[in-house]
C-alpha cells in the first residue's frame, strides 16, 4: 500500500522561509545579548582587577589602544613589504638601463647596491613613522653615525671615490700595460678600492686607487702602435753619418718595424765619452719589447762589422803637485819598511 505524496505549494515555501528568517533574527539577537552581557561582565571584572592593581586605565581604553596599535602594525608591515616590492621593481628597471650603458660591471653592481640600501632605509623609515616613532631623531643618529664612520674611514672612502672615477672614465683597463703609483706592469684587476698589477718579474702589486688618481699614470697600450727609442753612443772620432746609415740599415731589415712613420736617427746628446745617437722606429704595441732588444743587439754587431767605435766611459785626471805626492809616497814606504 502506497502513501500518497503531499504536494508542496509556493505558499508553504514562503511561509517556511519566513519562519527560518525569524528564527535567525531571534538567534542573532540572543547572541548579541549574550555577547554584550559577557563583555559587560568581563569589563566589570577587568576594571575591578585593574583598580585593585592600581592601574589607572579601563578596559575600553585598553581595547581601543590595542586595536589602534594592531592596525598601525598591520599598516606598517604593509608599507614595508609593498614599498620593498615596488622598490625592487624600480631597481630592476634602473639595472636594465645601466646594463645597456657603457658603464663597467663593477660600477653597475656598486650603484645597484647603493640604491637598494637607500630604498630599504626609506621604506623602513616610512614604516616606523606609521608606528608613531619619531624618525627625525633616528635620521639624526644615522647622520651622526655616517659622519663618524666617514671620518674614521676617510682614506678608504677616498679610495672608493677614486675607484668609481677609474671605472667611469677608464684611463686603463684589464690587460693594459701601465705605469701607475710608481709601478709598471699589466693590470689584472680593478676594484672600487684598489688596482692590482703584475710586473714583468711576475710580482703582484696592489695599489690604492687614491694613489692612482692623485698621481700621473701612463698607459702604454691604449694606442695600437708605439715608438721604440734605441740610444747608442759612438766615439767622438767616429763618423756620425756612417753610424746613422748603419742604424737605418739594421732597422730596414727588421720585419716587425713599421714603414710609416719611417725610421729616423738623430744626435741627441754630446756626452762625456760619446756622441749619443738615438734610433726612432715604430712598431705594434705587442712587439715593442722584442723590437727594442733586437735592435740593441743587431746595432752592436753592425757597428763592430763597420768599424764604428762604441767607447767605454773614460775620464782623464790631472794631478797637481806631483813632486809633493811622490815625496809623500816615499815617506809612507820608508815608514812601512822600518816598522
Amino acid at each position: 500500500m502506497t502513501t500518497p505524496k503531499e504536494s508542496v505549494t509556493p505558499e508553504a515555501v514562503i511561509k517556511a522561509a519566513e519562519e527560518i528568517k525569524l528564527a535567525t533574527k531571534n538567534t542573532k539577537e540572543v547572541a548579541k545579548e549574550v555577547t554584550a552581557a559577557t563583555v559587560e561582565g568581563l569589563e566589570g571584572t577587568t576594571n575591578h582587577a585593574l583598580e585593585f592593581l592600581g592601574v589607572p586605565i579601563d578596559i575600553h581604553t585598553l581595547i581601543h589602544d590595542g586595536v589602534e596599535l594592531g592596525i598601525n602594525i598591520l599598516l606598517a608591515l604593509l608599507i614595508f613589504f609593498v614599498g620593498k616590492w615596488v622598490g625592487k621593481r624600480v631597481l630592476t628597471v634602473i639595472n636594465r638601463m645601466l646594463e645597456r650603458s657603457r658603464l663597467d660591471q663593477t660600477v653597475v653592481n656598486f650603484l645597484n647596491n647603493l640604491l637598494y640600501g637607500v630604498m630599504i632605509v626609506a621604506v623602513l623609515l616610512a614604516a616606523l613613522n606609521k608606528l608613531g616613532i619619531n624618525t627625525n631623531s633616528f635620521v639624526a643618529v644615522l647622520g651622526a653615525a655616517a659622519v663618524a664612520i666617514g671620518m674614521s674611514l676617510k682614506d678608504q672612502l677616498s679610495n672608493l671615490a677614486a675607484g668609481v672615477m677609474i671605472v667611469i672614465f677608464r684611463p686603463f683597463g684589464r690587460g693594459d700595460y701601465v705605469e701607475v703609483g710608481g709601478q709598471t706592469g699589466t693590470v689584472i684587476d680593478i676594484t672600487l678600492v684598489n688596482t692590482r698589477i703584475r710586473t714583468p718579474a711576475n710580482h703582484e702589486i696592489i695599489i690604492p686607487n687614491g694613489d692612482i688618481m692623485t698621481n700621473s699614470s701612463t698607459n702604454y697600450t691604449s694606442l695600437p702602435t708605439r715608438r721604440v727609442d734605441v740610444l747608442v753612443g759612438i766615439g767622438y772620432h767616429s763618423d756620425i753619418q756612417k753610424a746613422r746609415e748603419v742604424m737605418l740599415s739594421v732597422a730596414s731589415r727588421h720585419d716587425k718595424i713599421l714603414k710609416h712613420p719611417a725610421p729616423n736617427v738623430r744626435v741627441t746628446a754630446l756626452s762625456e765619452s760619446s756622441v749619443d745617437l738615438t734610433l726612432y722606429v715604430w712598431t705594434e704595441n705587442g712587439d715593442w719589447f722584442d723590437v727594442q732588444c733586437d735592435l740593441l743587439e743587431k746595432v752592436k754587431y753592425a757597428f763592430d762589422e763597420s768599424g764604428v767605435d762604441i767607447p767605454f766611459p773614460n775620464r782623464t785626471v790631472h794631478i797637481q803637485g806631483v813632486e809633493g805626492l811622490s815625496k809623500l809616497l816615499q815617506e809612507q814606504k820608508s815608514a812601512a819598511s822600518n816598522s
